[in-house]
């Protein structure tokens, strides 16, 4: 059968979760792109929408409940350090509750909130083309 990602092109969900200009990241502890800088997400499962994948993926990983959600951007990215491809539908919002926790400490190691203009490095190719598209959506 294989795995997404790995044998065959994986299909990503994400959200970029925004509260007074500032957007919500996470930082990965495991492949791909450990030790990077994500929004909120992870991988579409079998007969899921990808919007519900988003909304279920961010709260899992943050304990914040979605409300609703836009789509905002694709993303695509070929990570060859670990040899993986994932196509990734991404999501924006700013209609949620609660506060944003480290729910997942085995796969994040940090969560906060940080100006799309003072954003902490290295960003992942996913975060790194949310925020493309919310500046373009401010332009």
């Amino acid at each position: 059968m294989g795995l997404p990602g790995i044998d065959f092109p994986g299909v990503g969900c994400g959200l970029a979760v925004l509260k007074d200009g500032k957007l919500l990241l996470c930082r990965r502890l495991k492949a791909p792109e450990s030790g990077y800088w994500n929004i909120v997400g992870g991988k579409v499962d079998h007969l899921e929408l990808s919007s519900d994948g988003a909304r279920r993926e961010a709260e899992e990983e943050s304990g914040l409940s979605i409300r609703s959600l836009d789509f905002l951007c694709i993303s695509e990215q070929i990570i060859a350090a670990d040899q993986q491809h994932w196509v990734s539908l991404i999501y924006v919002t700013d209609d949620f509750s609660g506060e944003p926790q480290l729910t997942e400490p085995d796969k994040l190691s940090d969560i906060g909130w940080y100006a799309l203009d003072c954003l902490p490095q290295p960003l992942s190719r996913f975060a790194q083309d949310a925020v493309a598209a919310l500046k373009a959506r401010r332009a």
